[in-house]
């Protein structure tokens, strides 16, 4: 693992089911996120997906290809475009940075520090960019 390498695409169909379920699970009553009517009298075209949904698919999306090891430290979205349903909001990440956990250094200690990886992130739909940000993950014993 080093920096540019890429993670694989992660192609996540946005659903009404998700984008109100994950209203509900973060406990998001804004209206614009279940309700198409009074979505559409506020300038949008449908419901769309929060923030906080989209903080836990960038999550997940690292979590999942770093393994049951890898433990979220620091994440920085910045959201453009909305998710709308029947969009497909694809995430894409390219490694940036590994080092020892805490040493700011290349990461290739022997001793099974924890590596801090930097990962940045984008996610892009039908309309363009969703999402871009940083995620910083700690995996134990992996600093080589």
């Amino acid at each position: 693992m080093k920096p540019g390498d890429e993670l694989p695409p992660l192609s996540v169909p946005v659903t009404r089911t998700l984008i109100v379920a994950g209203a509900i699970a973060s406990r998001d009553y804004q209206d614009v996120h279940h309700d198409p009517e009074a979505a559409r009298a506020k300038g949008a075209p449908d419901i769309f997906m929060n923030i906080v949904t989209t903080n836990g698919l960038v999550g997940r999306y690292v979590t999942d290809h770093f393994g049951s090891g890898a433990v979220l430290r620091k994440m920085a979205i910045r959201l453009g475009a909305p998710n709308y349903p029947g969009d497909v909001m694809v995430l894409t990440g390219t490694i940036t940075s590994v080092c020892a956990d805490g040493d700011g250094e290349d990461g290739n200690e022997a001793d099974g520090s924890p590596a801090l990886v930097d990962v940045a992130i984008v996610g892009t739909n039908r309309l363009g960019r969703h999402v871009s940000g940083t995620v910083t993950v700690s995996l134990a014993g992996k600093a080589s």
